[in-house]
Protein backbone atom coordinates (compact mmCIF):
# COMPACT_ATOMS: atom_id res chain seq x y z
CA UNK A 1 0.00 0.00 0.00
CA UNK A 2 1.29 3.44 -0.88
CA UNK A 3 2.09 5.67 2.11
CA UNK A 4 -0.39 8.40 2.99
CA UNK A 5 0.81 11.71 1.59
CA UNK A 6 1.50 14.16 4.38
CA UNK A 7 -0.69 17.23 4.26
CA UNK A 8 2.37 19.49 4.36
CA UNK A 9 3.68 18.03 1.10
CA UNK A 10 0.32 18.44 -0.60
CA UNK A 11 0.05 22.02 0.57
CA UNK A 12 3.50 22.80 -0.74
CA UNK A 13 2.91 21.28 -4.16
CA UNK A 14 -0.60 22.57 -4.67
CA UNK A 15 -0.45 26.13 -3.44
CA UNK A 16 -3.03 28.07 -5.53
CA UNK A 17 -1.44 29.73 -8.53
CA UNK A 18 -2.89 32.09 -11.08
CA UNK A 19 -1.09 30.47 -13.99
CA UNK A 20 -2.23 27.50 -16.08
CA UNK A 21 0.31 25.43 -14.17
CA UNK A 22 -2.03 25.45 -11.15
CA UNK A 23 -4.60 23.50 -13.19
CA UNK A 24 -1.91 20.95 -14.04
CA UNK A 25 -1.04 20.71 -10.37
CA UNK A 26 -4.66 20.04 -9.48
CA UNK A 27 -4.94 17.40 -12.17
CA UNK A 28 -1.76 15.75 -10.92
CA UNK A 29 -3.04 15.87 -7.36
CA UNK A 30 -6.32 14.23 -8.39
CA UNK A 31 -4.59 11.52 -10.43
CA UNK A 32 -2.36 10.68 -7.48
CA UNK A 33 -5.27 10.83 -5.04
CA UNK A 34 -7.34 8.42 -7.14
CA UNK A 35 -4.45 5.96 -7.43
CA UNK A 36 -3.97 5.91 -3.67
CA UNK A 37 -7.67 5.73 -2.91
CA UNK A 38 -8.15 2.85 -5.31
CA UNK A 39 -5.57 0.84 -3.42
CA UNK A 40 -6.81 1.55 0.11
CA UNK A 41 -10.45 1.07 -0.93
CA UNK A 42 -9.57 -2.36 -2.28
CA UNK A 43 -7.75 -3.29 0.92
CA UNK A 44 -10.66 -2.05 2.99
CA UNK A 45 -13.17 -3.97 0.85
CA UNK A 46 -11.26 -7.21 1.33
CA UNK A 47 -11.05 -6.70 5.09
CA UNK A 48 -14.74 -5.79 5.27
CA UNK A 49 -15.71 -8.83 3.22
CA UNK A 50 -13.87 -11.17 5.55
CA UNK A 51 -15.20 -9.40 8.63
CA UNK A 52 -18.83 -9.60 7.47
CA UNK A 53 -18.58 -13.24 6.36
CA UNK A 54 -16.44 -14.44 9.32
CA UNK A 55 -17.46 -12.34 12.32
CA UNK A 56 -14.80 -12.73 15.02
CA UNK A 57 -12.88 -10.42 17.31
CA UNK A 58 -9.84 -10.60 15.00
CA UNK A 59 -11.75 -9.85 11.80
CA UNK A 60 -13.42 -6.92 13.56
CA UNK A 61 -9.98 -5.56 14.46
CA UNK A 62 -8.60 -6.08 10.95
CA UNK A 63 -11.63 -4.41 9.35
CA UNK A 64 -11.37 -1.48 11.75
CA UNK A 65 -7.67 -1.07 10.97
CA UNK A 66 -8.35 -1.07 7.23
CA UNK A 67 -11.18 1.41 7.70
CA UNK A 68 -8.93 3.61 9.80
CA UNK A 69 -6.25 3.74 7.08
CA UNK A 70 -8.82 4.41 4.38
CA UNK A 71 -10.47 7.13 6.43
CA UNK A 72 -7.18 8.82 7.29
CA UNK A 73 -6.17 9.02 3.64
CA UNK A 74 -9.62 10.13 2.51
CA UNK A 75 -9.74 12.86 5.15
CA UNK A 76 -6.28 14.16 4.19
CA UNK A 77 -7.21 14.27 0.51
CA UNK A 78 -10.68 15.67 1.14
CA UNK A 79 -9.28 18.54 3.18
CA UNK A 80 -6.87 19.40 0.41
CA UNK A 81 -9.76 19.25 -2.05
CA UNK A 82 -11.71 21.65 0.18
CA UNK A 83 -8.75 24.06 0.16
CA UNK A 84 -8.57 23.94 -3.62
CA UNK A 85 -12.32 24.36 -4.10
CA UNK A 86 -12.05 28.11 -4.75
CA UNK A 87 -9.76 27.80 -7.78
CA UNK A 88 -11.09 28.51 -11.25
CA UNK A 89 -10.88 25.08 -12.85
CA UNK A 90 -12.33 23.08 -15.73
CA UNK A 91 -15.68 21.51 -14.89
CA UNK A 92 -14.33 17.96 -14.73
CA UNK A 93 -11.69 18.93 -12.14
CA UNK A 94 -14.12 20.97 -10.03
CA UNK A 95 -16.51 18.02 -10.01
CA UNK A 96 -13.79 15.62 -8.92
CA UNK A 97 -12.72 17.91 -6.10
CA UNK A 98 -16.31 17.85 -4.86
CA UNK A 99 -16.48 14.06 -5.21
CA UNK A 100 -13.25 13.80 -3.25
CA UNK A 101 -14.78 15.83 -0.43
CA UNK A 102 -17.80 13.54 -0.49
CA UNK A 103 -15.93 10.26 -0.92
CA UNK A 104 -16.35 9.29 2.72
CA UNK A 105 -19.74 8.43 4.14
CA UNK A 106 -18.55 9.43 7.60
CA UNK A 107 -15.37 11.56 7.58
CA UNK A 108 -13.25 11.30 10.69
CA UNK A 109 -11.68 14.30 12.40
CA UNK A 110 -8.04 14.93 11.56
CA UNK A 111 -6.92 13.80 15.01
CA UNK A 112 -5.48 10.27 14.45
CA UNK A 113 -6.85 9.03 17.77
CA UNK A 114 -10.35 10.16 16.82
CA UNK A 115 -9.98 8.53 13.41
CA UNK A 116 -9.13 5.26 15.15
CA UNK A 117 -12.01 5.68 17.57
CA UNK A 118 -14.54 6.33 14.80
CA UNK A 119 -13.40 3.30 12.80
CA UNK A 120 -13.79 1.10 15.88
CA UNK A 121 -17.24 2.52 16.60
CA UNK A 122 -18.52 1.87 13.09
CA UNK A 123 -17.12 -1.66 12.91
CA UNK A 124 -18.35 -2.44 16.40
CA UNK A 125 -21.92 -1.28 15.77
CA UNK A 126 -22.21 -3.28 12.55
CA UNK A 127 -20.78 -6.38 14.20
CA UNK A 128 -23.09 -6.02 17.19
CA UNK A 129 -26.01 -5.88 14.77
CA UNK A 130 -24.74 -8.96 12.92
CA UNK A 131 -24.30 -10.88 16.17
CA UNK A 132 -27.65 -9.81 17.56
CA UNK A 133 -29.82 -12.59 18.99
CA UNK A 134 -32.87 -12.88 21.20
CA UNK A 135 -33.04 -15.72 23.72
CA UNK A 136 -36.64 -16.00 25.02
CA UNK A 137 -36.87 -17.14 28.61
CA UNK A 138 -39.47 -19.77 27.73
CA UNK A 139 -37.26 -21.37 25.05
CA UNK A 140 -34.82 -23.15 27.43
CA UNK A 141 -31.66 -21.55 26.09
CA UNK A 142 -32.67 -21.46 22.42
CA UNK A 143 -31.76 -18.19 20.70
CA UNK A 144 -33.07 -16.60 17.52
CA UNK A 145 -31.04 -14.49 15.11
CA UNK A 146 -32.61 -11.80 12.95
CA UNK A 147 -33.46 -14.04 9.94
CA UNK A 148 -35.26 -16.46 12.28
CA UNK A 149 -37.22 -13.61 13.87
CA UNK A 150 -38.09 -12.10 10.50
CA UNK A 151 -39.50 -15.47 9.46
CA UNK A 152 -41.70 -15.59 12.55
CA UNK A 153 -42.99 -12.06 11.91
CA UNK A 154 -43.71 -12.99 8.31
CA UNK A 155 -45.63 -16.18 9.07
CA UNK A 156 -47.17 -16.04 12.54
CA UNK A 157 -50.61 -14.54 13.16
CA UNK A 158 -50.44 -14.82 16.94
CA UNK A 159 -50.15 -11.26 18.28
CA UNK A 160 -48.47 -12.42 21.49
CA UNK A 161 -45.73 -14.21 19.59
CA UNK A 162 -45.33 -11.27 17.23
CA UNK A 163 -44.98 -8.87 20.14
CA UNK A 164 -42.45 -11.10 21.88
CA UNK A 165 -40.27 -11.32 18.76
CA UNK A 166 -40.56 -7.59 18.06
CA UNK A 167 -39.52 -6.75 21.61
CA UNK A 168 -36.71 -9.27 21.53
CA UNK A 169 -35.02 -7.84 18.47
CA UNK A 170 -35.40 -4.23 19.62
CA UNK A 171 -33.43 -5.05 22.76
CA UNK A 172 -30.39 -5.81 20.60
CA UNK A 173 -29.88 -2.15 19.70
CA UNK A 174 -30.10 -0.75 23.24
CA UNK A 175 -26.33 -1.08 23.94
CA UNK A 176 -25.55 0.87 20.75
CA UNK A 177 -27.01 4.14 22.04
CA UNK A 178 -23.82 5.28 23.81
CA UNK A 179 -21.65 4.42 20.79
CA UNK A 180 -24.06 6.18 18.43
CA UNK A 181 -23.97 9.40 20.42
CA UNK A 182 -20.18 9.46 20.16
CA UNK A 183 -20.36 8.47 16.48
CA UNK A 184 -22.54 11.52 15.79
CA UNK A 185 -20.05 13.79 17.57
CA UNK A 186 -17.07 12.47 15.63
CA UNK A 187 -18.88 12.35 12.27
CA UNK A 188 -20.03 15.94 12.66
CA UNK A 189 -16.54 17.07 13.62
CA UNK A 190 -15.11 15.44 10.50
CA UNK A 191 -17.81 16.91 8.24
CA UNK A 192 -17.26 20.40 9.60
CA UNK A 193 -13.54 20.15 8.92
CA UNK A 194 -14.50 19.59 5.27
CA UNK A 195 -16.67 22.70 5.18
CA UNK A 196 -20.12 21.18 5.78
CA UNK A 197 -22.54 22.32 8.48
CA UNK A 198 -22.86 18.77 9.82
CA UNK A 199 -22.82 15.19 8.60
CA UNK A 200 -26.44 15.38 7.41
CA UNK A 201 -25.67 18.41 5.25
CA UNK A 202 -22.71 16.52 3.81
CA UNK A 203 -24.92 13.55 2.89
CA UNK A 204 -27.47 15.86 1.24
CA UNK A 205 -24.70 17.50 -0.80
CA UNK A 206 -24.25 14.39 -2.96
CA UNK A 207 -27.17 15.10 -5.28
CA UNK A 208 -25.97 17.88 -7.61
CA UNK A 209 -28.02 20.49 -5.76
CA UNK A 210 -27.71 22.49 -2.52
CA UNK A 211 -28.42 20.35 0.56
CA UNK A 212 -31.56 22.26 1.55
CA UNK A 213 -32.92 21.93 -1.99
CA UNK A 214 -32.47 18.16 -1.81
CA UNK A 215 -34.56 17.98 1.36
CA UNK A 216 -37.28 20.00 -0.40
CA UNK A 217 -37.07 17.70 -3.41
CA UNK A 218 -37.80 14.67 -1.23
CA UNK A 219 -40.78 16.49 0.29
CA UNK A 220 -42.09 17.25 -3.21
CA UNK A 221 -41.84 13.62 -4.28
CA UNK A 222 -43.48 12.41 -1.07
CA UNK A 223 -46.43 14.75 -1.60
CA UNK A 224 -46.90 13.24 -5.07
CA UNK A 225 -47.25 9.70 -3.72
CA UNK A 226 -48.76 10.35 -0.27
CA UNK A 227 -52.43 10.03 -1.39
CA UNK A 228 -51.78 6.51 -2.70
CA UNK A 229 -50.05 5.52 0.54
CA UNK A 230 -52.84 6.91 2.70
CA UNK A 231 -55.41 4.94 0.69
CA UNK A 232 -53.35 1.76 1.06
CA UNK A 233 -52.90 2.35 4.80
CA UNK A 234 -56.66 2.77 5.31
CA UNK A 235 -57.46 -0.44 3.44
CA UNK A 236 -54.82 -2.53 5.25
CA UNK A 237 -55.86 -1.16 8.64
CA UNK A 238 -59.49 -2.07 7.98
CA UNK A 239 -58.57 -5.63 7.05
CA UNK A 240 -56.27 -6.00 10.07
CA UNK A 241 -59.16 -4.90 12.31
CA UNK A 242 -61.08 -7.85 10.88
CA UNK A 243 -58.23 -10.21 11.83
CA UNK A 244 -57.09 -8.85 15.20
CA UNK A 245 -60.04 -6.82 16.46
CA UNK A 246 -60.61 -3.20 17.37
CA UNK A 247 -58.91 -3.55 20.75
CA UNK A 248 -55.57 -4.24 19.05
CA UNK A 249 -55.96 -2.21 15.83
CA UNK A 250 -57.77 1.14 16.19
CA UNK A 251 -60.09 1.55 13.17
CA UNK A 252 -59.15 5.21 12.68
CA UNK A 253 -55.65 5.33 14.21
CA UNK A 254 -52.11 4.06 13.99
CA UNK A 255 -51.36 0.46 13.02
CA UNK A 256 -49.27 -1.42 15.62
CA UNK A 257 -45.88 -2.00 14.01
CA UNK A 258 -45.59 -5.69 14.90
CA UNK A 259 -48.68 -6.70 12.93
CA UNK A 260 -47.44 -5.77 9.44
CA UNK A 261 -45.24 -8.80 8.75
CA UNK A 262 -41.90 -7.02 8.90
CA UNK A 263 -39.58 -6.11 11.78
CA UNK A 264 -39.65 -2.43 10.85
CA UNK A 265 -43.12 -2.33 9.24
CA UNK A 266 -41.31 -1.07 6.16
CA UNK A 267 -42.84 -3.62 3.77
CA UNK A 268 -46.19 -5.30 4.26
CA UNK A 269 -46.15 -8.03 1.63
CA UNK A 270 -46.14 -10.77 4.25
CA UNK A 271 -49.65 -9.84 5.39
CA UNK A 272 -51.06 -10.16 1.88
CA UNK A 273 -52.95 -13.35 2.79
CA UNK A 274 -54.82 -11.31 5.41
CA UNK A 275 -55.75 -8.44 3.11
CA UNK A 276 -56.01 -10.06 -0.33
CA UNK A 277 -59.09 -9.10 -2.37
CA UNK A 278 -61.65 -11.77 -3.04
CA UNK A 279 -61.23 -13.57 -6.37
CA UNK A 280 -57.88 -11.81 -6.97
CA UNK A 281 -55.67 -14.89 -6.62
CA UNK A 282 -53.47 -14.92 -9.75
CA UNK A 283 -53.42 -18.70 -9.64
CA UNK A 284 -49.85 -19.13 -8.50
CA UNK A 285 -47.57 -18.58 -5.54
CA UNK A 286 -44.04 -17.88 -6.79
CA UNK A 287 -42.44 -19.25 -3.63
CA UNK A 288 -44.35 -22.49 -4.03
CA UNK A 289 -43.54 -22.67 -7.73
CA UNK A 290 -39.81 -22.21 -7.10
CA UNK A 291 -39.84 -24.95 -4.46
CA UNK A 292 -41.98 -27.28 -6.57
CA UNK A 293 -39.44 -27.02 -9.39
CA UNK A 294 -36.64 -27.84 -6.97
CA UNK A 295 -34.90 -24.51 -7.53
CA UNK A 296 -31.87 -24.14 -5.27
CA UNK A 297 -30.53 -20.77 -4.05
CA UNK A 298 -27.68 -20.77 -6.56
CA UNK A 299 -30.08 -21.36 -9.46
CA UNK A 300 -32.07 -18.31 -8.38
CA UNK A 301 -28.95 -16.26 -9.07
CA UNK A 302 -28.65 -17.94 -12.47
CA UNK A 303 -32.19 -16.82 -13.29
CA UNK A 304 -31.24 -13.27 -12.37
CA UNK A 305 -28.08 -13.35 -14.47
CA UNK A 306 -30.00 -14.67 -17.47
CA UNK A 307 -32.34 -11.69 -17.33
CA UNK A 308 -29.39 -9.33 -17.79
CA UNK A 309 -27.95 -11.58 -20.51
CA UNK A 310 -31.27 -11.29 -22.38
CA UNK A 311 -30.72 -7.52 -22.48
CA UNK A 312 -27.30 -7.94 -24.06
CA UNK A 313 -25.05 -7.72 -21.00
CA UNK A 314 -21.99 -9.99 -20.73
CA UNK A 315 -22.05 -12.90 -18.26
CA UNK A 316 -20.79 -12.45 -14.72
CA UNK A 317 -17.14 -13.48 -14.22
CA UNK A 318 -16.31 -16.97 -13.02
CA UNK A 319 -14.96 -15.53 -9.78
CA UNK A 320 -18.44 -14.21 -8.91
CA UNK A 321 -19.66 -17.77 -8.53
CA UNK A 322 -16.53 -18.84 -6.65
CA UNK A 323 -16.24 -15.99 -4.13
CA UNK A 324 -19.80 -14.92 -3.29
CA UNK A 325 -21.67 -15.99 -0.17
CA UNK A 326 -25.06 -17.30 -1.31
CA UNK A 327 -26.41 -19.08 1.78
CA UNK A 328 -26.05 -18.75 5.54
CA UNK A 329 -23.16 -20.87 6.86
CA UNK A 330 -23.87 -23.10 9.84
CA UNK A 331 -20.35 -22.91 11.27
CA UNK A 332 -19.91 -19.18 11.83
CA UNK A 333 -21.62 -15.84 12.28
CA UNK A 334 -22.09 -13.62 9.24
CA UNK A 335 -23.91 -10.41 8.34
CA UNK A 336 -26.92 -11.76 6.45
CA UNK A 337 -28.14 -8.42 5.11
CA UNK A 338 -27.95 -8.79 1.31
CA UNK A 339 -25.32 -6.64 -0.40
CA UNK A 340 -23.42 -6.47 -3.68
CA UNK A 341 -19.66 -5.86 -3.78
CA UNK A 342 -16.97 -4.96 -6.27
CA UNK A 343 -13.80 -5.69 -4.33
CA UNK A 344 -11.19 -4.39 -6.76
CA UNK A 345 -13.22 -1.76 -8.61
CA UNK A 346 -12.92 -3.85 -11.77
CA UNK A 347 -14.20 -7.41 -12.10
CA UNK A 348 -14.15 -8.95 -8.62
CA UNK A 349 -17.92 -8.84 -8.27
CA UNK A 350 -19.61 -10.61 -5.36
CA UNK A 351 -22.88 -10.89 -3.47
CA UNK A 352 -23.25 -11.59 0.23
CA UNK A 353 -26.71 -12.95 1.01
CA UNK A 354 -28.29 -15.64 3.21
CA UNK A 355 -30.68 -16.80 0.50
CA UNK A 356 -33.93 -18.66 1.04
CA UNK A 357 -36.00 -20.05 -1.82
CA UNK A 358 -38.78 -17.47 -1.66
CA UNK A 359 -40.38 -14.98 -4.00
CA UNK A 360 -39.00 -12.16 -1.83
CA UNK A 361 -35.43 -13.39 -2.20
CA UNK A 362 -35.97 -13.99 -5.92
CA UNK A 363 -36.71 -10.27 -6.27
CA UNK A 364 -33.83 -9.33 -3.94
CA UNK A 365 -31.40 -11.30 -6.10
CA UNK A 366 -32.40 -9.30 -9.18
CA UNK A 367 -31.95 -6.13 -7.13
CA UNK A 368 -28.44 -7.06 -5.94
CA UNK A 369 -27.37 -8.19 -9.40
CA UNK A 370 -28.44 -4.79 -10.65
CA UNK A 371 -25.71 -3.34 -8.43
CA UNK A 372 -23.14 -5.79 -9.82
CA UNK A 373 -23.92 -5.10 -13.46
CA UNK A 374 -23.87 -1.36 -12.74
CA UNK A 375 -20.49 -1.73 -10.98
CA UNK A 376 -19.01 -3.48 -13.97
CA UNK A 377 -20.50 -1.07 -16.51
CA UNK A 378 -18.56 1.88 -15.08
CA UNK A 379 -15.39 0.01 -14.10
CA UNK A 380 -13.34 1.67 -16.88
CA UNK A 381 -13.90 5.12 -15.40
CA UNK A 382 -11.45 6.73 -12.99
CA UNK A 383 -11.94 5.69 -9.34
CA UNK A 384 -13.87 8.76 -8.20
CA UNK A 385 -16.36 8.30 -11.05
CA UNK A 386 -16.97 4.60 -10.29
CA UNK A 387 -20.36 5.00 -8.72
CA UNK A 388 -23.92 5.59 -9.82
CA UNK A 389 -25.18 8.97 -10.99
CA UNK A 390 -26.55 9.33 -7.49
CA UNK A 391 -26.92 6.58 -4.93
CA UNK A 392 -30.62 6.24 -5.68
CA UNK A 393 -29.74 5.21 -9.23
CA UNK A 394 -27.69 2.29 -7.92
CA UNK A 395 -30.61 1.02 -5.86
CA UNK A 396 -33.11 1.57 -8.68
CA UNK A 397 -31.48 -0.48 -11.44
CA UNK A 398 -32.11 -3.95 -10.04
CA UNK A 399 -35.62 -2.98 -9.00
CA UNK A 400 -36.31 -1.68 -12.51
CA UNK A 401 -35.45 -5.15 -13.76
CA UNK A 402 -37.68 -6.65 -11.06
CA UNK A 403 -40.63 -4.62 -12.40
CA UNK A 404 -40.23 -6.65 -15.58
CA UNK A 405 -40.77 -9.87 -13.62
CA UNK A 406 -44.36 -9.88 -14.82
CA UNK A 407 -46.49 -13.02 -15.17
CA UNK A 408 -45.48 -13.12 -18.83
CA UNK A 409 -41.83 -13.22 -17.80
CA UNK A 410 -42.47 -15.96 -15.25
CA UNK A 411 -44.34 -17.93 -17.91
CA UNK A 412 -41.41 -17.52 -20.32
CA UNK A 413 -39.15 -19.00 -17.63
CA UNK A 414 -41.47 -21.94 -17.12
CA UNK A 415 -42.14 -20.98 -13.51
CA UNK A 416 -45.89 -20.70 -14.19
CA UNK A 417 -47.99 -22.41 -16.83
CA UNK A 418 -50.43 -19.68 -17.78
CA UNK A 419 -50.44 -15.90 -17.62
CA UNK A 420 -53.28 -14.62 -15.40
CA UNK A 421 -55.89 -12.45 -17.16
CA UNK A 422 -55.98 -8.68 -16.57
CA UNK A 423 -58.89 -9.18 -14.15
CA UNK A 424 -56.34 -10.55 -11.68
CA UNK A 425 -54.22 -7.41 -11.76
CA UNK A 426 -55.72 -5.86 -8.63
CA UNK A 427 -54.37 -8.68 -6.51
CA UNK A 428 -50.95 -8.49 -8.13
CA UNK A 429 -50.84 -4.71 -7.81
CA UNK A 430 -51.92 -4.85 -4.18
CA UNK A 431 -49.27 -7.43 -3.42
CA UNK A 432 -46.63 -5.19 -5.00
CA UNK A 433 -47.96 -2.05 -3.33
CA UNK A 434 -47.67 -3.72 0.08
CA UNK A 435 -43.93 -3.70 -0.52
CA UNK A 436 -43.27 -0.77 -2.86
CA UNK A 437 -45.78 1.83 -1.68
CA UNK A 438 -45.73 0.81 1.97
CA UNK A 439 -41.96 1.34 1.94
CA UNK A 440 -42.01 4.96 0.78
CA UNK A 441 -42.56 6.76 4.11
CA UNK A 442 -40.05 4.53 5.90
CA UNK A 443 -37.55 5.21 3.11
CA UNK A 444 -38.01 8.89 3.80
CA UNK A 445 -38.01 9.00 7.59
CA UNK A 446 -34.82 7.04 8.42
CA UNK A 447 -32.61 9.84 7.17
CA UNK A 448 -35.07 12.47 8.40
CA UNK A 449 -34.25 11.12 11.87
CA UNK A 450 -30.51 11.02 11.24
CA UNK A 451 -30.44 14.52 9.80
CA UNK A 452 -32.11 15.71 13.00
CA UNK A 453 -29.59 13.77 15.10
CA UNK A 454 -26.66 15.22 13.15
CA UNK A 455 -27.97 18.80 13.26
CA UNK A 456 -28.72 18.64 16.97
CA UNK A 457 -32.45 19.13 16.50
CA UNK A 458 -32.82 15.63 17.95
CA UNK A 459 -30.80 15.61 21.13
CA UNK A 460 -29.67 12.22 22.52
CA UNK A 461 -32.17 12.48 25.36
CA UNK A 462 -34.98 12.56 22.74
CA UNK A 463 -33.60 10.13 20.14
CA UNK A 464 -36.26 7.48 20.59
CA UNK A 465 -39.12 9.92 21.05
CA UNK A 466 -38.36 11.68 17.76
CA UNK A 467 -37.92 8.33 15.98
CA UNK A 468 -41.46 7.33 16.89
CA UNK A 469 -42.85 10.77 16.15
CA UNK A 470 -41.55 10.37 12.60
CA UNK A 471 -42.83 6.80 12.36
CA UNK A 472 -46.29 8.00 13.37
CA UNK A 473 -46.26 11.08 11.14
CA UNK A 474 -45.11 9.42 7.92
CA UNK A 475 -46.01 5.74 8.27
CA UNK A 476 -49.05 5.91 10.48
CA UNK A 477 -47.67 3.09 12.63
CA UNK A 478 -47.17 2.92 16.38
CA UNK A 479 -44.84 1.05 18.67
CA UNK A 480 -46.72 -2.00 20.00
CA UNK A 481 -45.57 -1.31 23.56
CA UNK A 482 -44.49 1.81 25.41
CA UNK A 483 -41.03 3.03 24.41
CA UNK A 484 -38.68 5.29 26.33
CA UNK A 485 -35.20 6.71 26.09
CA UNK A 486 -33.96 3.50 27.67
CA UNK A 487 -34.58 2.06 24.19
CA UNK A 488 -32.73 2.88 20.99
CA UNK A 489 -35.02 1.67 18.23
CA UNK A 490 -33.40 3.47 15.25
CA UNK A 491 -30.33 1.21 15.49
CA UNK A 492 -32.55 -1.88 15.29
CA UNK A 493 -32.33 -1.12 11.56
CA UNK A 494 -29.12 -2.31 9.87
CA UNK A 495 -28.53 0.88 7.90
CA UNK A 496 -28.44 3.02 11.05
CA UNK A 497 -26.10 0.65 12.85
CA UNK A 498 -23.88 0.31 9.76
CA UNK A 499 -23.71 3.97 8.61
CA UNK A 500 -25.56 3.42 5.33
CA UNK A 501 -27.47 6.53 4.14
CA UNK A 502 -31.11 5.67 3.48
CA UNK A 503 -32.56 8.39 1.25
CA UNK A 504 -31.16 6.43 -1.68
CA UNK A 505 -33.87 3.81 -1.17
CA UNK A 506 -36.67 6.36 -1.25
CA UNK A 507 -35.20 7.86 -4.42
CA UNK A 508 -34.77 4.40 -5.90
CA UNK A 509 -38.44 3.63 -5.39
CA UNK A 510 -39.29 6.77 -7.36
CA UNK A 511 -36.70 6.24 -10.09
CA UNK A 512 -37.39 2.55 -10.75
CA UNK A 513 -40.89 3.32 -11.99
CA UNK A 514 -39.62 6.31 -13.96
CA UNK A 515 -36.92 4.09 -15.55
CA UNK A 516 -39.48 1.34 -16.20
CA UNK A 517 -41.87 3.71 -17.96
CA UNK A 518 -39.06 5.11 -20.12
CA UNK A 519 -37.74 1.67 -21.10
CA UNK A 520 -41.25 0.44 -21.88
CA UNK A 521 -41.50 3.33 -24.33
CA UNK A 522 -38.22 2.17 -25.89
CA UNK A 523 -39.64 -1.29 -26.55
CA UNK A 524 -42.80 0.26 -28.02
CA UNK A 525 -45.12 -1.02 -25.32
CA UNK A 526 -48.50 0.73 -25.14
CA UNK A 527 -50.56 -1.29 -22.65
CA UNK A 528 -50.95 -0.99 -18.87
CA UNK A 529 -47.58 -0.15 -17.36
CA UNK A 530 -47.78 -2.99 -14.84
CA UNK A 531 -47.93 -5.55 -17.68
CA UNK A 532 -44.78 -4.37 -19.47
CA UNK A 533 -41.54 -6.37 -19.43
CA UNK A 534 -38.27 -5.46 -21.12
CA UNK A 535 -37.00 -9.04 -20.87
CA UNK A 536 -35.13 -10.14 -23.99
CA UNK A 537 -35.11 -6.67 -25.58
CA UNK A 538 -31.63 -5.63 -26.69
CA UNK A 539 -32.63 -2.05 -27.53
CA UNK A 540 -33.83 -1.48 -23.97
CA UNK A 541 -30.63 -3.12 -22.72
CA UNK A 542 -28.48 -0.83 -24.86
CA UNK A 543 -30.26 2.26 -23.54
CA UNK A 544 -29.83 1.01 -19.98
CA UNK A 545 -26.16 0.15 -20.40
CA UNK A 546 -25.41 3.54 -21.96
CA UNK A 547 -26.59 5.20 -18.76
CA UNK A 548 -24.79 2.72 -16.50
CA UNK A 549 -21.47 3.35 -18.23
CA UNK A 550 -21.67 7.05 -17.33
CA UNK A 551 -21.21 6.18 -13.67
CA UNK A 552 -20.87 9.35 -11.64
CA UNK A 553 -18.88 11.19 -14.28
CA UNK A 554 -21.78 13.54 -15.05
CA UNK A 555 -24.58 15.09 -12.93
CA UNK A 556 -27.48 12.70 -12.44
CA UNK A 557 -30.01 14.72 -14.53
CA UNK A 558 -27.82 14.02 -17.57
CA UNK A 559 -27.77 10.30 -16.76
CA UNK A 560 -31.55 10.33 -16.38
CA UNK A 561 -31.85 12.07 -19.75
CA UNK A 562 -29.61 9.42 -21.34
CA UNK A 563 -31.99 6.70 -20.21
CA UNK A 564 -35.27 8.44 -20.91
CA UNK A 565 -34.15 9.41 -24.41
CA UNK A 566 -36.69 11.29 -26.53
CA UNK A 567 -38.76 12.33 -23.50
CA UNK A 568 -35.63 14.04 -22.14
CA UNK A 569 -36.59 13.84 -18.46
CA UNK A 570 -34.19 15.73 -16.19
CA UNK A 571 -35.95 15.62 -12.84
CA UNK A 572 -37.26 12.83 -10.65
CA UNK A 573 -40.96 12.30 -11.15
CA UNK A 574 -43.32 10.10 -9.11
CA UNK A 575 -46.14 10.23 -11.66
CA UNK A 576 -44.85 6.95 -13.11
CA UNK A 577 -45.76 5.30 -9.78
CA UNK A 578 -49.24 6.76 -9.95
CA UNK A 579 -49.61 5.56 -13.53
CA UNK A 580 -48.39 2.06 -12.64
CA UNK A 581 -50.79 1.71 -9.71
CA UNK A 582 -53.72 3.67 -11.19
CA UNK A 583 -56.06 0.65 -11.29
CA UNK A 584 -55.27 -0.14 -7.66
CA UNK A 585 -55.72 3.49 -6.56
CA UNK A 586 -59.22 3.55 -8.06
CA UNK A 587 -60.08 0.22 -6.42
CA UNK A 588 -58.77 1.33 -3.02
CA UNK A 589 -60.59 4.65 -3.10
CA UNK A 590 -63.85 2.93 -3.98
CA UNK A 591 -63.45 0.37 -1.21
CA UNK A 592 -62.48 2.99 1.38
CA UNK A 593 -65.69 4.97 0.93
CA UNK A 594 -67.54 5.11 4.21
CA UNK A 595 -64.47 4.02 6.21
CA UNK A 596 -61.86 6.11 8.09
CA UNK A 597 -58.94 7.28 5.96
CA UNK A 598 -55.83 8.77 7.55
CA UNK A 599 -54.78 8.74 11.20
Amino acid sequence: MRPILPTLLLTTVLAPLASAQSVDDVRSFLDNAEAQLSEVWQNQARASWVQSTYITHDTDVLAAQAAEKSTALSVTLAKEAARLQGLTLPEDLSRKLLLLRLALVVPAPSDPEKTKELAALETGMESAFGRGKYCPEHMSGECWDLPAMEKILAESRDPKILLDVWQGWHRVSVPLRKDYIRYVELGNEGARELGFADLGAMWRSKYDMPPDDFAKELDRLWEQVKPLYVSLHAYVRRRLVETYGKDLVPPDGLIPAHLLGNMWAQQWGNVYPLVAPEDADPGYDLTERLKAKGVEPLEMFRYGERFFLSLGFAPLPKTFWERSLFTQPQDREVVCHASAWNIDGKDDLRIRMCTDVTAEDFVTIHHELGHNFYQRAYNNLSPLDRDSANDGFHEAIGDTVALSMTPRYLKDLGLIETEPPPTKDIGLLLQMALDKIAFLPFGLLVDQWRWKAFSGEARPERYNQIWWELREKYQGVAAPIARSEQDFDPAAKYHVAASVPYSRYFIAHILQFQFHRALCKVVGYEGPLNRCTIHDDKEAGARLEAMLKMGMSRPWPEALEALTGPSGEKEMDATAILEYFAPLQAWLDEGNQGHPVGW
